[in-house]
């Protein structure tokens, strides 16, 4: 694999003034020797004019945040990151390379999670390039292969973890989003170290059932929420009954047999578990009665 290789060019402004007294010199010694009728000192002037002229096309520019591949005849010599005025070999192909950081929202992709249902997913990704080499010379195009991979990276991750979590799991989409943030940067960074690009962070921006299923689902999260209510009322609503018979024999305000307990805790959990207000009904008789 190429590695980037950080080269230091001349400073721009230094050659800015070098060029051009080098093309004054050169222009002088062509009208001394024209005029002294030497042809040689003419062709070697002229000559000395086209390669100072040539020279010009050495001068590039670094903006911040940006580098510049250089290449010889196609061989990879070094990567510019010093930003300003620069001057290197003429002959250097210079490919500029962003090194900002970058972010990309990837597409809704419809994906069966681990318990095979569909769901609809998509991951917000920020990266950046590290090493400039990789990214130009190991891969076609490093935009392209980082949008593939990650979309891949998401697809994969979705099929590992359930929408919600079960009774048997821990780690869910849903239930989860930092552990499940982690684990697709890293899988999207496994994917993407040849290319010379680092994840920065990588998060889920939108996760919903598939539209064929996303009632039934619906329906069944509305059920397990009510049972999860219900459970707890009803463990309150028995905490309650058992205080309020312990406090009242603790009291000594009445002594009940076994029969009016049953009848007491029957009304008590009535009234504590009910959704409507409770209904008070006067006995002008006894209990048994």
């Amino acid at each position: 694999m190429i590695r980037e290789q950080v080269r230091n060019p001349m400073s721009g402004y230094l050659m800015l003034v070098i060029i051009p007294a080098l093309v004054g010199l050169f222009i002088y010694t062509l009208i001394q020797a024209g005029q002294a009728g030497v042809i040689p000192g003419v062709i070697l002037s002229a000559l000395a004019i086209l390669v100072t002229l040539i020279l010009l096309g050495g001068f590039f520019m670094v903006h911040p945040n940006e580098a510049k591949v250089l290449q010889l005849f196609g061989r990879y010599v070094g990567t510019a990151r010093e930003s300003g005025l620069r001057w290197a070999n003429p002959f250097y192909a210079k490919k500029a390379v962003s090194t900002r950081i970058r972010n990309f929202e990837s597409g809704k992709l419809k994906v069966n999670d681990s318990y095979g249902s569909p769901i609809e997913i998509a991951a917000v990704v920020v990266w950046k390039v590290v090493d400039t080499a990789e990214a130009v010379f190991e891969v076609d195009d490093f935009s392209e292969f980082v949008h593939i991979q990650s979309e891949a990276a998401l697809r994969n991750l979705t099929t590992t973890y359930p929408y919600e979590p079960h009774e048997d799991e821990s780690i869910a989409l849903r239930s989860h989003p930092v552990q499940i943030a982690e684990d697709l940067r890293n899988e999207i960074q496994a994917r993407l170290e040849k290319a010379g690009v680092e994840v920065i962070e990588a998060r889920i921006s939108h996760l919903a059932y598939a539209q064929e299923i996303a009632n039934a689902m619906l329906r069944r999260q509305q059920a397990s929420a009510i049972i999860a209510a219900r459970t707890q009322i009803v463990k309150g609503a028995v905490s309650m009954v058992q205080m309020a018979l312990e406090n009242l024999k603790e009291e000594g305000v009445i002594d009940l047999d076994e029969e009016r307990k049953a009848n007491m805790v029957s009304n008590l959990l009535v009234v504590l578990c009910g959704e409507e207000h409770a209904q008070p009904v006067v006995n002008a008789g006894s209990l048994y009665s």
